[in-house]
């Protein structure tokens, strides 16, 4: 049955709207070869782009439809009635979805997840032989991409033999998808070594060679992946170490090394993590590390070394052992001497050099001795040879040698007689308790023998080499006799002696009485004639004291045979008297007297005090002047000061004097006391003195105030005034001179008549000297003009000239005037 485009639009609509979703043979075709049923299915991938094609033309009517997975229901997307596509409401879940220009075909961008399911398009064409219905099914498949891939281990360091896993995990992809488990090779390219549909990697009874870094790639139908490289720790070991010596050196025994070379020991113990290494010597621990070095190896290093291999994180270990030996030459060189034999008639060849592996070889050479008849011995040789065949300074020489050492080594030892002749000393003990006589005869070589005796023969203690030391009990019983020291050396055919003779000390003196001045210095000397034991020179003081260096009392000086003392500073009460030069030893002793006597200087002349006051208001310094009464021997001056308030403080009816200047030259008079406290009152005195000779002390007095000073103002005052009013009293004058003729009276009665003179009393020789002067017109300035005004003479007087007036016939009339201040 066929209709027109009208009415197969309208049939399309109705069948649109009223067929139930999903049955499609609903719709009554009355020429089933006129619909067409088309099925696809498209893939497209989230967040893509995908097409969903609705045949290959554009259809004249068309109509999109979407079916939710899971549900029947169709529901519309878009659809075109020929006036255009629109879009409906469920458009905007499913991306970003419009329809291609000129086709039904749909394009979706930024595919969603949601997006996936059934699509319907109904396209309707209109062809020549009428309406055509076709459907198109379009499946979309929305695939995502396989995400990137992590491992999960369940154990990232097992230990060697255990079994372990690895998951490959994944948080999006579409499947199927296909896990790529791959290793990194030695030239990191990763080598896959399974493949599985299934995440899950097991490794059972894991070993060492399963270290290293591991990769899963996860793969779909969109993409591949690849995980981050995990390290797959296989944790092992050790291994029993061994152990590798340096210089390598194999015996029968072990491993050896020679003395002085630089030992290197090398403990290598496969492990993972890295075996901790800890080494022993003879079982007790020297050194942690893998390496072991002994720079200059000892023979004492010779032993047992162990190495301990350790792996902390197993708590495991091993151990090897080795045996080192280390071969040495005898330390140093050969040693050689020559020892007395026989009685001190022969002297013996010693060479010895101990030590070493193998012992050394040894063998004596001289001139003296025949090679034919020397045997080469092992660790020391011996041969003796007479002392009468010996000279002096005769050498003999001990080779040594050794396998261990390429250098040869020797020897020499010289036969010495002692130079001189036996030396005896006498010494004792601090206290004098015991007597010491020594004897040496040193020099040779072998030492000599020493022994000592009385001049009688009688031995005394025992013999010694070299030096021999008596001690004798202190004695006065010995004084005067006689010790003998016999020497013997092997090269000297006789003995030899020396002798000692004891002696008590004996002192004496230059003086026995010295005097000095006070405050001088006190020279003492004593001398020391015979003294054997030697003993030192003690001094007693005037109290009978020991002296000893005391460098601001007493300084000693002296030598074996003498000493000097001296007083410093002479004081007349405390260093006058005896003083004793005094010494003993062990078979007596002496003393000697000195009488010191110190003068003192004469007295110096008393001082008066001729003017003390302070120098001003404030009272912080005083002016002091003295005189002295008479004549005599002083070097100085001394101030004293004491304070009122300490008036109270006296003792034993003195005060307490504080000496405020001292050491005033002996030609000064005055001084200047500063400093003073201005609310104490102070008085003073001052004393002369002669060295150390202190005068008598003058009067105490007390600094009077200085006076109040007005004269100055008083005086300006009443200069001031009296030159107003001479000043006011010359114009007076002045203005009555002038104008004698207008007011005569006023003149005559000042002046008197023209030819009277006026003069005023005289007051004392001066002014009348001064007045009779003006009077006889003697002062006369010749700059003052007739008619110029007074003239001022001096400070006192003033005359004064009137000018004549003319046609006047009358003489000029002098007047005098005397102006007397009185303050």
């Amino acid at each position: 049955m066929r209709y027109g485009l009208g009415g197969a639009l309208y049939f399309f609509l109705i069948f649109y709207l009223h067929v139930p979703p999903g049955i499609l043979q609903g719709l009554d075709i009355l020429d089933s070869g006129e619909v067409v049923y088309i099925q696809v299915q498209t893939k497209g991938v989230v967040g893509r782009s995908v097409i969903l094609e609705c045949g290959p033309t554009l259809p004249n009517v068309y109509i999109w439809g979407y079916t939710i997975p899971g549900t029947e229901h169709i529901r519309a997307v878009v659809f075109n009635f020929g006036q255009g596509p629109k879009l409906q409401s469920l458009a905007k879940t499913l991306g970003d979805l419009n329809v291609i220009t000129n086709t039904a075909s749909l394009l979706i961008e930024k595919l969603p997840l949601a997006a996936q399911g059934l699509y319907t398009c109904q396209a309707l064409y209109d062809t020549p032989q009428g309406a055509k219905l076709i459907y198109y099914y379009v499946q979309l498949l929305v695939l995502v991409p396989v995400s990137k891939p992590y491992i999960l281990v369940s154990d990232s360091s097992p230990a060697e033999g255990t079994h372990m896993s690895m998951r490959c995990g994944l948080d999006n992809g579409t499947g199927p998808i296909k896990y790529i488990w791959e290793r990194e090779s030695r030239d990191s390219t990763p080598i896959s070594f399974a493949e599985d549909s299934v995440d899950l990697l097991n490794i059972t009874n894991i070993n060492r060679n399963h270290t290293g870094w591991y990769q899963c790639l996860a793969a779909n139908e969109v993409n591949n992946q690849r995980s981050d490289r995990i390290w797959l720790n296989v944790i092992f070991g050790p291994d029993v170490p061994r152990i590798d010596v340096t210089p390598y050196s194999v015996t029968e025994r072990g491993y050896s090394a020679l003395e002085r070379a630089t030992v290197s020991l090398m403990c290598q113990a496969s492990s993972n993590p890295p075996s901790q290494y800890v080494w022993f010597y003879n079982n007790s621990q020297v050194h942690t590390g893998q390496q072991y070095n002994i720079t200059k190896i000892l023979r004492m290093h010779s032993g047992h070394y162990s190495c301990l291999a350790q792996n902390y994180y197993l708590n495991t270990n091993s151990k090897t052992t080795i045996t080192l030996y280390v071969y040495y030459p005898p330390n140093g060189s050969p040693t050689c001497t020559l020892l007395p034999s026989n009685n001190y008639t022969d002297v013996v060849l010693w060479c010895s050099w101990e030590g070493g592996y193998p012992p050394a070889s040894l063998y004596w050479s001289s001139p003296l001795i025949s090679p034919n008849g020397v045997e080469p011995s092992l660790i020391n040789a011996t041969l003796v040879h007479p002392g009468s065949r010996t000279p002096h300074n005769s050498t003999f020489t001990c080779h040594g040698s050794h396998v261990a050492s390429p250098a040869s080594y020797s020897c020499s030892t010289t036969a010495l007689l002692p130079s001189g002749e036996p030396q005896c000393y006498t010494y004792a003990t601090r206290n004098n308790e015991y007597l010491m006589l020594s004897c040496s005869w040193e020099g040779g070589f072998p030492r000599a023998l020493l022994w000592w005796s009385l001049n009688n023969g009688s031995l005394l203690g025992s013999s010694e080499e070299n030096a021999n030391i008596l001690i004798l009990k202190s004695s006065a019983t010995y004084s005067g006799k006689a010790f003998v020291c016999h020497a013997k050396h092997p090269l000297s055919s006789a003995s030899k002696k020396c002798v000692l003779r004891l002696e008590a000390p004996v002192l004496v003196t230059q003086r026995s009485l010295v005097s000095v001045y006070e405050g001088n210095d006190i020279q003492l000397s004593c001398i020391l004639k015979a003294n054997n034991p030697v003993t030192e020179i003690i001094w007693f003081n005037n109290h009978k004291k020991q002296v000893g260096n005391a460098p601001s009392k007493y300084l000693l000086y002296g030598e074996a045979t003498w000493s000097n003392l001296t007083v410093r500073e002479a004081d007349g009460m405390q260093d006058s008297g005896q003083y004793w030069c005094s010494a003993s030893n062990a078979v007596g002793g002496a003393e000697i007297p000195i009488t010191v006597l110190i003068k003192r200087y004469p007295v110096p002349p008393n001082v008066t005090i001729s003017k003390i006051k302070y120098s001003s208001q404030q009272r912080t310094e005083v002016d002091l002047q003295w005189a002295v009464k008479e004549t005599g021997n002083l070097t100085g001056f001394i101030v004293e000061r004491l304070k009122t308030q300490e008036l109270q403080l006296k003792v034993n009816d003195t005060f307490s004097w504080v000496q405020l200047v001292t050491g005033i030259q002996p030609d000064v008079r005055y001084h200047r006391l500063v400093g003073l406290d201005p609310t104490s009152i102070y008085v003073f005195r001052i004393l002369a003195i002669n060295h150390r000779t202190l005068g008598y002390p003058s009067e105490v007095k007390t600094p009077a105030d200085p006076p109040f000073n007005a004269y100055p103002a008083v005086i300006g005052a009443a200069i001031g005034g009296m030159i107003a009013a001479t000043l006011g009293t010359m114009l007076l004058f002045i203005y009555i001179v002038r104008n004698r003729n207008t007011n005569p009276r006023l003149h005559d009665m000042l002046f008197g008549m023209q030819h009277s003179q006026s003069r005023e009393n005289i007051n004392s020789p001066e002014d009348e000297v001064v007045s009779r002067s003006q009077s006889e017109g003697e002062l006369e300035d010749p700059t003052i003009s007739p008619g110029a005004g007074p003239a001022v003479v001096s400070g006192s007087s003033m005359s004064a000239e009137p000018p004549a007036a003319e046609g006047d016939d009358n003489e000029p009339v002098n007047v005098t005037i005397t102006v007397t201040a009185t303050t």
